[in-house]
C-alpha cells in the first residue's frame, strides 16, 4: 500500500472567501477535498464561523493530528455539535489525564465477551421481527435497524426500555446523529432529542445511585453511574447521562452503515454469495470497505495545545484544526481506485491506525479514537451475515442514491426491502 507524503510549503494556501461556512454547508463532504485538490497540497487555511481554521488531509497529517502532545479536544467542537451530538462534559472534549481516566471507563466495557453479548442481543432482536417483516409488503431497513440497535444496546447497557418506548427513543438517538451537520429544523430536532434523552437517562442514573433501581455491576449503567473521575468524585448526574448516551447513541448510529450495507449488497450482488460461502475473512473485508467507501463523519476537529512547526507550516497555540476523514478515504495515493467499491483491497491489509479512520485514528486507549469501533465492526458483520444468510428479499424501484451535500448522508429511500422471507 502506498503511503503519501506531505506537500511542504512555508505558507499554506488560503481560501479567498472571507468566511467559508456557507460553502461548507453547500459542498458537504466534498468541501475539504475539493480545495485540497485545487491547491495541490495537504494543508490549507480557511475561516469557518468567523474563526481561522487549518485543514489537514491524509495519513501523515492524521498521525500528527492524533498526537495528544500537539492537539487537544477541549473547546474544539462547535457549541451546536455539543448541544446535539456529543452533549456537554463528555469524553470527546477532555484532554490529558482527565481524558485517559474517562476513556478507560469506556474501554473496560469493550471486552470480547461483552461485545459478543451485544451482537447476540442484536441478532436476537433481528430474528424476533422476522414474522412481522414477512407479513409486511415492505420494510425500510434504515428505520428498522435504528429500533433493533436501540433495543439491543439498551438491554446490553442495563438501561430499562419498554417495548412501547423503543420507537421514540430510537428516533431521538437518530435525531441527535442527524443533527450534527445540520442547520434549521434538523438541528432543532436534535437539540430537543438531546434534552429529552439526557433527562430520561439522568433519572435512571439517579435511581441507581440511591438504590431505587438495580444495575448489574458489569453493565454500562453501573460502570458509568459509579465511575469516579480524577478528583475522586462521581460524575455529575447530567454528565453521567451524557456518557451513557455516548454508549447508546453511537450504537444506534450503526444504522447508517447498515443502510449502506444494503446498498452495497444490491449494487454488488456477487458479495452475497461470497459472504455466505467465504467465512469471516470475506465478511470483514466487506465491512471495512463499507466503512471506507460510504461516508459518515466528514472531518474531525482539534485545537493546537502548544505552538509547533510541521511540514513547513506553523501551528499556533489555540488554532482550530480539522482533519479530512472523507477525503483521506478518497486519496488515490493511499487507496488504488478509491472511487470503486472493492472489498478485496483489504485482503492482506494491515493498518498503522491512520489510514482507515471513519471513527478516528491512533490508539483506542490513549487517543481520541472511538472506543466503540470494535462494536461497530462486529455489529456490521452480524448485519451483513443476517442480510445474506437469514433472509431473502427483493429490492424494488427506489432511490438508493445518497447526497454528498448532506451531512450525515444516507440512502434517500432508506433501503426498502420487499417480499422478505426466511432462508
Amino acid at each position: 500500500m502506498k503511503v503519501p507524503g506531505i506537500t511542504t510549503h512555508v505558507d499554506e494556501p488560503r481560501d479567498r472567501s472571507p468566511d467559508s461556512t456557507l460553502m461548507l454547508l453547500n459542498d458537504g463532504y466534498g468541501f475539504l477535498l475539493k480545495r485540497l485538490r485545487r491547491y495541490q497540497q495537504d494543508v490549507f487555511e480557511t475561516r469557518l464561523l468567523g474563526e481561522r481554521v487549518i485543514c489537514l488531509h491524509g495519513p501523515e497529517a492524521a498521525r500528527v493530528f492524533y498526537d495528544p502532545e500537539r492537539f487537544g479536544r477541549s473547546h474544539a467542537a462547535p457549541s451546536r455539535v455539543e448541544k446535539t451530538l456529543f452533549g456537554r462534559g463528555g469524553v470527546q472534549g477532555l484532554d490529558g489525564a482527565a481524558h485517559e481516566r474517562r476513556k478507560a471507563m469506556f474501554m473496560q466495557l469493550m471486552t470480547d465477551d461483552r461485545i459478543n453479548d451485544l451482537v447476540t442481543l442484536f441478532e436476537r432482536a433481528w430474528r424476533s421481527v422476522l414474522p412481522r417483516w414477512e407479513s409486511s409488503d415492505r420494510v425500510v431497513l434504515f428505520e428498522e435497524a435504528q429500533e433493533l440497535l436501540c433495543r439491543a444496546v439498551c438491554t446490553w447497557s442495563g438501561v430499562p426500555l419498554h417495548d412501547d418506548e423503543v420507537p421514540r427513543r430510537a428516533l431521538d438517538m437518530a435525531a441527535m446523529v442527524d443533527a450534527f451537520g445540520a442547520v434549521g429544523p434538523r438541528h432543532w430536532r436534535g437539540r430537543s432529542a438531546r434534552r429529552r434523552s439526557e433527562g430520561w437517562i439522568s433519572g435512571i442514573v439517579a435511581d441507581v445511585r440511591t438504590g431505587d433501581r438495580a444495575a448489574d455491576e458489569a453493565s454500562a449503567l453501573h460502570t458509568i453511574a459509579f465511575h469516579r473521575d480524577s478528583d475522586g468524585e462521581f460524575l455529575d448526574t447530567r454528565v453521567a447521562a451524557v456518557e451513557l448516551l455516548n454508549v447508546i447513541r453511537p450504537v444506534v448510529a450503526i444504522s447508517w452503515y447498515i443502510a449502506f450495507i444494503g446498498v452495497a449488497l444490491h449494487d454488488c450482488p456477487e458479495w452475497k454469495e461470497r459472504v455466505r460461502s467465504g467465512g469471516d475473512g470475506e465478511v470483514e473485508r466487506f465491512v471495512h470497505e463499507v466503512r471506507r467507501f460510504y461516508p459518515l463523519a466528514p472531518f474531525v476537529g482539534a485545537r493546537v495545545r502548544q505552538s509547533f512547526d510541521w511540514g513547513g507550516h506553523r501551528f499556533d497555540e489555540g488554532t482550530l484544526v480539522i482533519l479530512d476523514v472523507f477525503g483521506t478515504h478518497r486519496d488515490a495515493r493511499l487507496w488504488d481506485r478509491p472511487g470503486e467499491f472493492d472489498p478485496d483491497r483489504f485482503r492482506g491489509w494491515t493498518s498503522d491506525g491512520y489510514d482507515l479512520i471513519p471513527q478516528g485514528g491512533g490508539d483506542h486507549h490513549r487517543d481520541h479514537r472511538c472506543a466503540g469501533e470494535w462494536i461497530t465492526v462486529a455489529v456490521m458483520k452480524a448485519a451483513t451475515q443476517l442480510l445474506c444468510d437469514a433472509i431473502e428479499y427483493d429490492v424494488g424501484r427506489q432511490d438508493l442514491a445518497f447526497s454528498l451535500n448532506r451531512i450525515p448522508t444516507a440512502p434517500k429511500s432508506g433501503v426498502v426491502l420487499e417480499r422478505i422471507r426466511r432462508r
